[in-house]
């Protein structure tokens, strides 16, 4: 079994509240995109935080609008053997350097965990610099949390209070 790696991080100097994932499933690795496969929520539910429809935009498209709003993605986990693309199955992994990101992120004002998994793992890769900063604690926009989609949508929105209050909205 290959060991299967994260992508880079997508954030910038006006990275506000970054939003960790536990490590791309196989579609997303498949497709060197994150969050790609359709059934995963993800752009469904970021899209009303930004007031635009991510999922109906090409994936280079959804990005900057991201960063504009002042939203940056990454994963907890920069490698491990994983079959499938369940967080359970998760093996031998090796963390992303968070707290060097989180270092050169001067107006990072909320960290925001993807799922159980990306909490657990990202808390402990944290260790104290997690209490300088507001943690939330997400349901996970994967198919295989079956939350209903209304209850994870009313969590995400939450998120509102973390992003740039001077970024344009693109429709």
């Amino acid at each position: 079994m290959t060991r299967k790696r994260s992508f880079d991080p997508v954030v910038d100097e006006n990275t506000r509240l970054l939003i960790l994932g536990s490590l791309p499933g196989e579609v997303s690795l498949m497709q060197s995109q994150y969050y790609a496969n359709p059934k995963n929520r993800f752009w469904q539910l970021v899209s009303p935080l930004v007031g635009t429809d991510l999922s109906a935009l090409p994936y280079p498209d959804r990005l900057p609008i991201l960063l504009a709003n002042g939203i940056g993605l990454w994963d907890v986990v920069a490698e491990a053997h994983r079959e499938g693309s369940l967080d359970s199955k998760i093996r031998d992994h090796a963390h992303n350097d968070l707290v060097g990101l989180i270092a050169g992120l001067p107006r990072l004002a909320a960290i925001a965990f993807n799922g159980g998994t990306a909490a657990r793992l990202g808390l402990k890769a944290l260790a104290d610099r997690a209490n300088r900063y507001r943690i939330v604690r997400l349901p996970s926009s994967s198919p295989a949390y079956t939350l209903a989609y209304a209850d994870k949508l009313r969590a995400w929105e939450d998120l509102k209070q973390y992003l740039r209050t001077d970024a344009a909205h693109p429709q």
